[in-house]
């Protein structure tokens, strides 16, 4: 297989009881056909490691309409009251982590860390179930890298080499032409 594919080819990619990462904030910069072509495949089980789960009917809120995540780790879900709906029904296992953690935590997993340390959420909910360590006469908490089977990202322009190009997609949307005209 080559490295230019189809969407469904991609989204064949996800299988059921996988753990994904999927880019983009608030479904700004979510993979959008991406989603639609894991929704037709009806993957289910799924473990999630994203910022938030974008707004009922965008982004992330597609696969959480359907059932299909499992299990959250996010910083945020506030705009989709369906996630929050199947966490309370015990529907979805839901992990809020700050989102600076959430980000190092998989930069720690990149980067083949054993986890970082931060003082970020000592004394909170999110300290519950985790590893207090004292250094130098100071408390932090011990968050374990986040890895996934795959990872989904947006990117304006993915060229044959597999770079990818992030073109203004959180202000204005712009064709390939409009960019090669230089935009």
């Amino acid at each position: 297989m080559g490295k230019m594919i189809t969407a469904a080819e991609a989204a064949g990619f996800v299988k059921d009881g996988m753990t994904i990462m999927i880019g983009g904030f608030m479904s700004v910069g979510t993979p959008e056909i991406l989603m639609d072509a894991i929704v037709e495949r009806r993957v289910k089980g799924l473990t999630l490691i994203a910022t938030d789960t974008g707004t009922l009917g965008t982004g992330i809120g597609k696969l959480v309409a359907i059932g299909a995540i499992s299990k959250l780790i996010a910083s945020h879900i506030g705009l989709n009251p369906q996630t929050g709906q199947l966490m309370n029904e015990g529907k979805m296992e839901v992990y809020l982590t700050p989102q600076g953690t959430l980000a190092e935590q998989i930069r720690a997993a990149g980067a083949g860390l054993g986890g970082i340390m931060t003082p970020t959420g000592l004394g909170t909910d999110v300290e519950k179930g985790k590893q207090v360590l004292e250094i130098d006469g100071e408390k932090y908490l011990l968050e374990k890298p986040l890895k996934a089977d795959v990872a989904l990202l947006r990117g304006s322009i993915v060229d044959i080499e597999g770079n990818t190009f992030y073109n203004l997609n959180s202000r204005k949307k712009y064709s390939i032409q409009n960019l090669s005209d230089g935009i």
